[in-house]
């Protein structure tokens, strides 16, 4: 393959991609907020039951946006129980801190909140990751900057990804640098 070939070839990846996130960004806010929550209860409930989860005792999650899939009840009542992480982006990095409560939680520099507390710096057993698409394979499409794919790329963590049943695609444009998920959560499906 020439370097003009591969050029083109991650030209139109990098179109394929921006077309599905904006694709995704419109199904989502067509989502009700009853239909979201009910959605997040589903899936959660699904991974309460899974024995990685079952087993874990520090456990990386997210504190949702508007857009993804409701988290704050399930970090609120897991975080009495078992190490709740939440991601942090400082520059280019994702940091984890250990999620107190909602009463520490601060605008961090994506404007997502995140936890006042040091960055934690320890084992994690198991990441439950949002994301803009999945496909049937395991693939992860994320915002585009990378955070979690480097992150995990040096480690061996079960990853669970969770989303919405439309955002799961049979195939979604992927990089040798993309990190597969181990199990893709939706209220309707899961796929080990």
């Amino acid at each position: 393959m020439s370097f003009l070939d591969f050029f083109s070839c991650k030209k139109r990846s990098k179109k394929k991609k921006d077309k599905i996130r904006s694709y995704m960004r419109e199904r989502k806010r067509a989502v009700s907020k009853e239909q979201k929550n009910a959605d997040g209860i589903e899936v959660f409930n699904q991974i309460e039951k899974m024995t990685d989860f079952h087993n874990a005792e520090v456990v990386l999650l997210y504190w949702s946006t508007k857009s993804e899939l409701p988290t704050h009840d399930f970090v609120k009542k897991w975080s009495k129980k078992k190490t709740i992480l939440l991601p942090c982006v400082k520059g280019d990095a994702l940091k984890l801190k250990r999620f107190i409560s909602y009463e520490n939680l601060v605008e961090g520099e994506t404007k997502n909140k995140e936890p006042k507390t040091e960055d934690y710096i320890g084992k994690v057993d198991l990441a439950v990751i949002p994301g803009i698409a999945f496909d049937k394979k395991k693939n992860r499409m994320g915002r585009g900057r990378g955070y979690y794919d480097r992150f995990l790329s040096d480690k061996n963590i079960p990853t669970y990804g969770v989303c919405f049943h439309f955002q799961l695609m049979d195939k979604v444009p992927t990089r040798r640098k993309d990190v597969k998920m181990d199990k893709i959560v939706t209220p309707k499906k899961v796929i080990e």
